[in-house]
């Protein structure tokens, strides 16, 4: 077990500790261990943004060892954005060298007088002064940052998180983004604008875990869809979408691109020089971007899926370059691309309908003038930016009451970029993930990529119905499924592209490298998906002591209510040749299915018997006045 340390920037006092073993034992560490203490110390009469909020940064099990992809950091707090729990994960080197240097969780809380970074250099920790770098791009500041201390690596915030833009990120090695929920304006409020970690060891394990990591790195390396990410990354996923309706548009007006052929993997192609991958991994399915002249001249890593649909068809743009420059800048400002894009989309929308004007930009869908014009305004919050960087939900309720219709969200944050109404899974999965509209929290990919061996797996004698995108049969049984092994990824540190995505690795897999890395473990595959079943149980109490219900996991009218017709696509071409009619959600019909199967009540609140089953018998006390 490695060490937990407690910062107070208001008092600059730090205090390093060991890990309570029983905790790591029972969440696993990363995203299960932190969501534990914010649970313990953050409770709903602290704000967001108020010293006593904590901002946790996590690493995991299998964070910075040989395990493949155990890459991943967790970043914890009660978000800005939605006003309940909020975390954000990311790759890179950043969490691997934090866990090299001992630490399996950052505690800071407090705000700083002035600007200031953390400067940790193995199990040391000083509170250095930032005055120079706040104000400054993370580009600028984690070169200037790693100059001067050589050989580090650095998570810093841009200027929208000093400005407490609602969707600011964390920015680690440059282009990896903790990006979901708002964790840079929490950094922001804390006057924190980076971290700073170096450390001389490494994370010391048993042969037999190494053994086991090497073979089960084998099988991600070989698996198909890793091939296919090497080859491409996630752009391949933009031809994909597009045939079957799943690649939004025009804020969700549209759920087919008819320029496809501009923005997908194969037009990224001409501008990506490189790929790369993050420690530890195998697939590498980074890909790194150059555009060599012109307006939007730049290198950057990425764009990923989600990047290119939030700056492509969302604001119905068909440039990639413009895509590859908004992506660059994003990372430089230090702003989530994912809520970014939906917000430019409800600002244009917003246009569409009368509610918004601007007196430099146009706000026509398409105009890349105002798309990257809004970008700026809302990171320093300048004009109509200032209301726009409240997020969605906010900014709907200051423009115009019926501008709610279109301000596409879940419990506060923008949706992901999948289209509800033609990918029903992730359709219940944005609506009851415990930080908003998401993707990630549980990834549901069965039924996505026609994979019968998992689906026979976990849901043996399913029909083919299962395998259908469109039915809404097994989706609760699926997002079940998806969110408990999503929380078993997050907490180990491993990336779902060796998990979820392809189900390369199984929760058995997983049991079997924790065994290995600790005999006193003994872990199964069903025993492990309890015990992610028991994170989201956690992170789903500290909801409810918030006043979250049903009523939050419900999805946007767009989705439940404006019917969308599908077209058939001949090589790439969209044809006037509809193939499927008039869909919509039922997203009731799922949650009730969905909260049966999970133990909780018909209001979406765990029952006293389901805390009692995963051991989560302290939180009873909470349920206060439900009848269970």
């Amino acid at each position: 077990m490695g060490l937990t340390a407690d910062i107070n920037l208001s008092d600059s006092t730090i205090e390093i500790s060991e890990t309570p073993a029983d905790l790591l034992r029972k969440y696993l560490g990363s995203r299960g261990y932190a969501a534990r203490i914010l649970y313990d110390r953050v409770g709903p009469e602290v704000e967001p943004f108020s010293g006593d909020n904590l901002l946790i940064f996590s690493t995991g099990l299998f964070t910075g060892t040989h395990w493949p992809t155990g890459a991943r950091l967790t970043v914890t707090a009660k978000s800005p954005l939605t006003g309940s729990y909020g975390y954000s994960n990311t790759g890179g080197f950043f969490g691997a060298e934090l866990r090299k240097a001992g630490f399996d969780a950052l505690i800071v809380r407090g705000e700083s007088p002035g600007p200031v970074y953390l400067l940790i250099e193995d199990d040391r920790i000083r509170i250095e002064d930032a005055g120079e770098y706040w104000g400054k791009t993370t580009d600028l500041v984690t070169d200037s940052l790693r100059e001067k201390h050589p050989q580090s690596r650095v998570a810093t915030i841009g200027p929208a998180g000093e400005n407490l833009v609602r969707v600011a990120a964390i920015i680690n090695d440059g282009g990896r983004a903790a990006g979901r929920c708002g964790m840079g304006a929490v950094m922001g409020s804390k006057k924190l604008k980076a971290v700073v970690v170096t450390a001389s060891g490494t994370v010391t394990y048993p042969d037999l875990f190494k053994q086991v990591a090497i073979r089960m790195a084998k099988k991600v390396a070989t698996n198909p869809a890793s091939l296919l990410y090497r080859k491409f990354g996630t752009s391949i996923l933009v031809e994909f979408k597009n045939p079957r309706g799943d690649l939004p548009g025009k804020n969700h007006q549209e759920v087919q691109f008819p320029a496809v052929e501009k923005i997908n993997a194969r037009a990224l192609d001409k501008y990506v020089y490189k790929n790369s991958g993050c420690y530890s991994c195998p697939i590498r399915c980074a890909r790194n971007s150059r555009v060599e002249s012109g307006p939007y001249q730049c290198e950057t890593e990425g764009p990923e899926y989600e990047t290119i649909d939030s700056f492509g068809p969302m604001v119905w743009n068909d440039d990639m370059e413009l895509i590859i420059y908004a992506n660059k800048l994003c990372n430089n400002f230090g702003i989530d691309t994912i809520s970014t894009g939906v917000i430019l989309a409800f600002a244009m929308e917003c246009h569409q309908r009368g509610y918004l004007n601007d007196d430099d930009l146009s706000l026509e869908w398409g105009d890349k003038k105002s798309i990257l014009g809004l970008l700026e305004k809302i990171v320093y919050r300048q004009g109509i930016g200032d209301i726009l960087a409240e997020g969605v939900r906010r900014a709907s309720k200051k423009i115009h009451p019926d501008t709610e219709k279109f301000a596409l969200h879940v419990k506060g944050m923008e949706s992901a970029r999948q289209e509800p109404r033609t990918n029903r899974g992730l359709a219940l999965g944005h609506a009851t993930s415990n930080r908003g509209a998401d993707h990630l929290y549980g990834l549901c990919t069965i039924d996505q990529t026609h994979n019968r061996e998992a689906a026979d797996l976990f849901f043996p004698g399913s029909t083919d119905e299962i395998l259908d995108v469109f039915s809404q049969k097994y989706k609760p049984d699926m997002i079940k499924l998806a969110e408990a092994y999503s929380a078993v990824s997050d907490a180990l540190g491993v990336c779902k592209f060796s998990t979820l995505e392809n189900y390369a690795l199984m929760p058995k897999d997983l049991a079997e490298g924790i065994n290995a890395l600790d005999p006193s473990f003994h872990f199964n595959g069903e025993s492990l998906l309890l015990a992610g079943e028991r994170i989201v149980n956690l992170e789903r109490m500290y909801n409810y002591r918030h006043g979250l219900r049903r009523k939050d996991d419900l999805l946007p009218e767009r989705f439940t209510k404006e019917p969308v017709s599908l077209r058939e696509e001949v090589d790439g071409v969209l044809t006037d040749k509809i193939y499927i009619k008039d869909l919509v959600v039922d997203i009731d019909e799922m949650l009730d299915g969905y909260y049966a199967l999970r133990g909780w009540t018909a209001d979406g609140v765990p029952t006293v018997a389901k805390l009692k089953e995963l051991g989560l018998e302290d939180l009873i006390k909470d349920l206060v006045g439900e009848k269970l």
